[in-house]
């Protein structure tokens, strides 16, 4: 199969020598041009299947080679890069035809992903000659371009599906839901896809990736001089995805202040960039994804209710890879046949024993860890170094105990399952009494009904509210009946209840002072109580 023939055009030496080696070793076929005649003049000699075209040269612009290229009727995918432009010539490359945009500075994977993307626009006739990823034969897969793919045979992902190809051609926002790797950014992608918008950019950015000074310009853009180092203007993501998609992926970690301006973007699809006092107008699809519970977020105060409820007209859950094993055999056979076209003598079949390994592990990672044992196994070519590394990990997926972020038909986790604290018996000689914790789901068990003298009180508490609370549950729990994710969860979770008992107790447990000195609202709090099962002694003590 005859590799990908890529065109770099920039009239750097430096860069294109960098992304000749870059390519070239990533199995693409690499030729280059310093200079915006010289790449018309090996387009209309030569067949490419992309090209990277640098917007900032002398004599002739990369703008004005796009516009040539179109014109003379060249069809490949043009990915324009730059780290100079303005906003306006940003906007006007991506209306010109331009498939996608890549500022200077990038990374590797965005550069991987971007080229992946815009080589899986291509007609269907040219879709053959792309390496990355063979047509999986599956019996349902949903399919962006040739580079993801999602593969599924579980009732929960059909649902999925369908529910994209009911709303796909509609406006709405859409809210993806589900652990990380379970493939929310290719439902993103196959929305998108089946949309009327298909033809318009695609851009995803990650709350995640920025911290919010510097995810507000990347979203919005700014104006010259908005800040230190601003030295031109830049097109926001917004901008670039008019009349297109945007994706913003994990939404739960955005600054609250940032929620709000998106929030307004919602509303009237208008804003202002950093620094701007113009408004600009956009028409971009939001879809969005988390691993978070936002309804949790929202009673913590970290995400906005107006906002939550404007991005959750339609949501589509994604139930994690232990929830549907059955998609475990026909995803590994895909991601072999991947990989095997890019390492040579890469494992074709798995050991019958590596395999059943495979459909007994819990895959905390979800697809995206499947995806990489797999690539690990084609370039080690030793199965039994996998095989060793899941014995070490394995958590037998069939456990009945083994706790699920999204085991509910309605998608929201179980409620935690913990041992039963054992209670704090009073210091001798002290006329405390002790609630007795009742089993799990019933009311507490008063103690008997004694007369309680504050000049009996142990010295150890320093005011008549102060009576010991159950301890909470220690973290450690049997090996095989939680993740170490999880424990990680219980474990912050019992630091919380530590510290908000103190405070409680130091503020003669008023809940309002006690939720100013630590810094949370008086609803977080509230909520946080009922979560670590703190329970109040003034409801139940006998005076």
């Amino acid at each position: 199969m005859d590799r990908i023939a890529v065109l770099v055009v920039d009239d750097e030496e430096s860069v294109r020598t960098f992304l000749a080696e870059l390519l070239g070793n990533a199995g693409y076929q690499v030729r280059c041009a310093s200079s915006g005649a010289q790449a018309l003049e090996m387009l209309g000699g030569g067949s490419f299947d992309a090209v990277l075209l640098d917007v900032v040269m002398p004599e002739m612009s990369g703008l004005e080679v796009l516009r040539q290229y179109r014109s003379s009727g060249g069809t490949a995918p043009v990915i324009v890069l730059s780290a100079l432009a303005g906003a306006d010539d940003a906007v006007r490359a991506m209306k010109m035809g331009a498939s996608d945009y890549l500022a200077k500075p990038f990374g590797n994977d965005e550069l991987e992903d971007v080229l992946a993307r815009a080589l899986g626009t291509r007609a269907p006739a040219r879709q053959a000659s792309v390496p990355a990823l063979a047509r999986a034969e599956a019996p349902s897969v949903l399919e962006l371009n040739e580079a993801r793919v999602l593969i599924s045979t579980s009732p929960a992902m059909r649902r999925a599906r369908a529910l994209v190809e009911r709303i796909a051609d509609t406006d709405v926002p859409v809210l993806l839901l589900g652990e990380s790797g379970t493939g929310k950014e290719v439902i993103a992608r196959e929305i998108h896809a089946r949309s009327q918008r298909r033809n318009k950019p695609f851009i995803k950015v990650n709350c995640a990736a920025l911290p919010g000074e510097l995810l507000e310009s990347e979203l919005f853009g700014h104006e010259r001089g908005a800040f230190t180092g601003a030295t031109a203007e830049k097109p926001g993501k917004f901008e670039l995805a008019d009349q297109g998609t945007i994706f913003l992926d994990e939404i739960g970690e955005m600054a609250i202040r940032l929620q709000a301006k998106l929030l307004q973007v919602l509303q009237d699809e208008e804003f202002f960039r950093v620094g701007g006092k113009k408004s600009v107008r956009v028409d971009s699809r939001v879809v969005v994804a988390t691993n978070r519970d936002l309804e949790k977020e929202i009673a913590l105060g970290n995400f906005r209710e107006d906002l939550y409820y404007r991005l959750n007209v339609v949501a589509i859950r994604l139930p994690p890879l232990r929830e549907r094993m059955e998609d475990v055999v026909p995803l590994t056979d895909h991601f072999l046949k991947k990989y095997g076209k890019h390492y040579i003598h890469g494992v074709s079949e798995l050991p019958s024993e590596v395999l059943k390994a495979f459909t007994e592990y819990d895959w905390p990672g979800n697809v995206r860890e499947l995806e990489n044992m797999v690539r690990r196994l084609c370039v080690l070519k030793d199965p039994t170094l996998v095989l060793d590394e899941l014995k070490d990990g394995r958590t037998p997926a069939s456990a009945p105990s083994l706790p699920t972020a999204y085991a509910g038909d309605d998608g929201l986790p179980p409620p935690a399952r913990a041992p039963e604290p054992e209670p704090v018996r009073p210091p001798p000689g002290s006329s405390l009494q002790v609630l007795e914790m009742p089993p799990r789901g019933g009311a507490p068990v008063p103690p008997p009904v004694t007369e309680l003298s504050f000049n009996q009180v142990a010295p150890r508490y320093n005011n008549p509210f102060d009576i010991p609370q159950p301890p909470p549950p220690p973290p450690s729990v049997p090996v095989g009946e939680m993740s170490l994710k999880d424990i990680g969860k219980r474990a912050a979770m019992l630091a919380e209840r530590e510290a908000i008992l103190a405070m409680l107790q130091r503020t003669a447990w008023n809940k309002r002072k006690a939720a100013g000195k630590l810094r949370i609202s008086y609803k977080a709090l509230l909520y946080k109580i009922k979560e670590c099962g703190i329970v109040d002694p003034r409801a139940s003590a006998e005076f």
